[in-house]
C-alpha cells in the first residue's frame, strides 16, 4: 500500500497509536497533536474527498466522532472540540482524515481571515441562489 492514510487506517504502519476501531474506520492520536487528545479519524478504505465516501463509511465517521467527543470531554475536560477535514490540494495526507481537537480559551488555536478581502459578504444571497439551484437539479 502506497498511500500512508491507509496503511495507518489498516494497521499496516508502526508506532500508531490506535484509540478506536471498527471495519469502517480507524482513529489514531495525531503524531504533531495541537492538545493531548488531538484525533484522527481515518477510513479502511482509500477516500480523497468527502463526496467520494459511502453512506455506510460516512456515518461511521460521524458516529466515531460522537463517541471520541464524549471521550475527549470526560478526559481532559476542554472548552470546546474543533472538528476539522482539509479536502482537495489542502488534504496533505493524501486520504480522507478529520481532525477532533481539545480546545481551551487562550491555546492559539485559530480560524484565520482571509489574507486578502474577497468581498465575498456582499453576495450571500446570490451565493445562496446558486447553491439552491444545483441542489434543485
Amino acid at each position: 500500500m502506497e498511500c500512508l492514510g491507509c496503511r495507518i487506517a489498516n494497521g499496516i504502519e508502526p508506532n500508531v497509536k490506535v484509540v478506536y476501531e471498527n471495519e469502517f474506520i480507524t482513529c489514531v492520536l495525531d503524531i504533531a497533536p495541537f492538545n493531548e487528545g488531538h484525533l484522527l479519524i481515518l477510513p479502511k478504505k482509500h477516500y480523497w474527498d468527502l463526496e467520494e465516501i459511502d453512506s455506510e463509511t460516512s456515518y461511521a465517521i460521524m458516529d466515531g466522532a460522537k463517541r471520541l467527543s464524549v471521550v475527549l470531554k470526560t478526559l481532559f475536560e476542554p472548552d470546546g472540540i474543533s472538528i476539522c477535514q482539509n479536502g482537495g490540494k489542502f488534504n496533505d495526507l493524501t486520504h480522507y482524515h478529520m481532525h477532533l481537537i481539545p480546545r481551551y480559551e487562550g491555546d492559539g488555536f485559530v480560524w484565520s481571515e482571509p489574507l486578502h478581502p474577497h468581498g465575498a459578504e456582499n453576495f450571500l444571497s446570490h451565493t445562496q441562489a446558486k447553491i439552491i439551484g444545483v441542489l434543485k437539479k
